[in-house]
């Protein structure tokens, strides 16, 4: 985990109130009949130097959020400050000089890659963009490379005569070169086998530590978010389900999806193998036909008739630690 600043946090990200919302139309004529929720009121803050992982099966809503974070989709509602500033509201010089400072790697590095660029054309093309001259480029492309431990000869390759993990340290090194303050990695190891995953996360932790960055890793799989992130944010239906530090999420989840999603993936950490399971009923629901009351309702073994009319607001446990349940009312 990273080496954050527990006693006076700076904020990089601010999210507040912010809801994504995509239209559902239907006729000749595209007549509004609802509004798909992706995102449906999160509060959330990252602070500088921190590692926050953002889990949750598919179609919760993580995809969609970082979107939103990246200013690539607009918001329905709410904002989105970025080191102060609210991305929303920036133009020309000065959302030019946010985008530069925020970097993103994909999930599969492969379909991210351009076939017919070699990995220096790839490299190269973000510094391109923003006016970096094509001297200094291509020495920071060769440097990049350094960072990620890969030989030099392989600027000349093309992705198609690359590993999985070459294609992903190629990604990370793409993101680096212009020396971003804050990284979005999106399932950055689940196209991975296990030895390889290890070496990306230790390698993300190492220029984590190196240079000061701040990460939002989203992922499906809580193992990698046990080994790499500070807090861990759980996503449900495009609301947030449970916040809090990843030792106690681990330890101790709160929320019944929390419990849920732990029970679903293998455990590593023999120290918690003990834990009780609590296995989860049903499909994952959809954005499309949302419940009234609280999103898990239809699959929470300990639902009531409160559950299903009402949304549970959050319950702060403690100082560091939140949860969106009923069961916490008191």
């Amino acid at each position: 985990m990273s080496n954050a600043n527990v006693n006076a946090p700076v904020p990089a990200i601010e999210i507040s109130g912010l809801k994504k919302y995509f239209p559902l139309t239907s006729g000749a004529f595209n007549a509004k009949k609802g509004s798909v929720k992706a995102v449906d009121d999160i509060n959330l803050t990252i602070n500088k130097g921190e590692i926050i992982g953002l889990a949750g099966e598919s179609g919760s809503g993580k995809t969609t959020l970082a979107r939103v974070i990246l200013n690539l989709t607009p918001a329905t509602e709410g904002r989105v400050l970025m080191n102060g500033q609210d991305i929303s509201k920036l133009h020309g010089r000065e959302l030019k000089a946010v985008r530069r400072s925020i970097a993103t790697v994909f999930q599969d590095p492969a379909s991210n890659l351009n076939p017919r660029l070699n990995v220096l054309s790839s490299i190269m093309r973000p510094m391109i963009l923003h006016g970096v001259p094509k001297a200094e480029a291509v020495e920071k492309a060769q440097e990049a490379m350094k960072l990620v431990k890969m030989d030099e000869r392989y600027l000349y390759s093309y992705p198609h005569q690359l590993s999985g993990g070459q294609l992903q340290r190629i990604a990370i090194a793409r993101a680096l070169v212009l020396r971003p303050d804050i990284m979005v990695l999106d399932e950055p190891t689940s196209a991975l086998d296990i030895s390889v995953q290890a070496q990306i996360l230790n390698l993300l932790l190492d220029l984590q530590e190196h240079f000061g960055l701040t990460y939002l890793v989203i992922t499906h799989d809580l193992n990698v978010l046990r080994y790499i992130s500070d807090r861990i944010a759980v996503m449900y239906l495009g609301k947030l389900m449970e916040f809090g530090p990843t030792e106690t999420i681990s330890s101790n989840p709160l929320h019944p999806y929390t419990r849920g999603l732990m029970a679903a993936s293998p455990i590593l950490d023999p120290t918690l193998r003990s834990q009780k399971k609590e296995l989860m009923g049903g499909e994952t629901g959809s954005l499309i036909n949302l419940p009234k009351g609280c999103r898990f309702a239809a699959r929470c073994p300990h639902a009531t008739d409160r559950c299903r009319e009402e949304l549970p607001k959050d319950y702060h446990v403690d100082a560091l630690h939140q949860v969106s349940c009923f069961l916490y009312d008191k």
